[in-house]
């Protein structure tokens, strides 16, 4: 067994040591307790955003195998989560035990106890952004029901054109074809919504936004963006929510920049268009 640390810089030094067994990686921070204004990493630089994470958004990020998180202290929900689907990442009838993160401070994120009433009133499910099916074979699959992964979305979107996205996410993924399925997904507030019953002050999203691609980058291969609304019909196509990742990055707030690490040339070129993915998961 061998000791691996690292420093991480971002606000200030924070110092991570993982003990490296022969199969995986138990890390440890040598702070006790969830820090504001952190980078936490649970494993060895996970590469789930390919091209770049999203930047932009707020200093809490965590990096774990099944996802990279950007959380946002005042919506209590993800800025965005990336993620990349396998052939082997997937895993059906995970359980759904939802707990608070352990790694952000409590007042920057949900408890269980939040989401009481929800669906009655709302009509809201708590859904996924990191999709559980897609994620359930990772080693840390239970941290895809702590909360920050979680958003109250309306039951017709989530049962419906959305749940329908996250499997022609899996179809890829599962195509002899493709090794990795890169996504990054995240709510818009567009204007003020409704509130959670038992937590007034947490307003929920108008719309998410997913953004796909394959290949090693997606001026290298292929890429699709696209944004529903809360209010979209369960029976609704999500082939007609299809839009450019510069429509994405011009409603979100923050401000977030996607595939940052890519040229700005090229970055500016794919950003415009539609890309063609989408006629690769059903759509015409």
């Amino acid at each position: 067994m061998s000791l691996f640390c690292e420093k991480i810089h971002f606000n200030k030094n924070i110092k991570y040591c993982a003990f490296v067994p022969l199969f995986f990686l138990f890390a440890c921070s040598t702070t006790h307790s969830p820090q504001k204004n952190n980078i936490l990493t649970h494993v060895s630089r996970p590469d789930n955003c390919a091209v770049g994470c999203p930047t932009g958004g707020g200093t809490q990020t965590l990096i774990r195998e099944a996802y990279t998180l950007n959380n946002n202290s005042s919506t209590k929900f993800a800025n965005w989560v990336a993620y990349k689907i396998t052939k082997t990442s997937q895993a059906s009838n995970r359980a759904r035990n939802w707990k608070q993160d352990p790694d952000l401070p409590a007042s920057d994120t949900l408890a269980p106890a939040a989401y009481q009433n929800a669906n009655k009133v709302l009509a809201v499910d708590r859904g996924h952004q990191a999709p559980l099916a897609s994620l359930g074979g990772t080693a840390d699959w239970q941290a895809l029901n702590y909360l920050s992964n979680i958003t109250p979305q309306k039951s017709a979107l989530n049962q419906g054109a959305w749940s329908r996205l996250e499997d022609q996410e899996r179809a890829l993924a599962n195509r002899s074809d493709v090794s990795t399925v890169y996504s990054v997904t995240g709510p818009l507030f567009e204007k003020t919504g409704a509130a959670l019953p038992a937590r007034p002050d947490v307003i929920i999203p108008d719309a998410y936004w997913k953004i796909i691609f394959i290949g090693t980058r997606p001026d290298k291969g292929k890429y699709a963006a696209f944004l529903l609304k809360q209010s979209t019909p369960k029976n609704a196509s999500f082939c007609d929510y299809q839009v450019t990742v510069n429509t994405i990055e011009q409603q979100t707030n923050p401000k977030l920049t996607i595939w940052s690490a890519l040229p700005q040339n090229i970055a500016e070129m794919i950003k415009n268009q539609k890309g063609t993915l989408a006629q690769e998961m059903g759509c015409p």
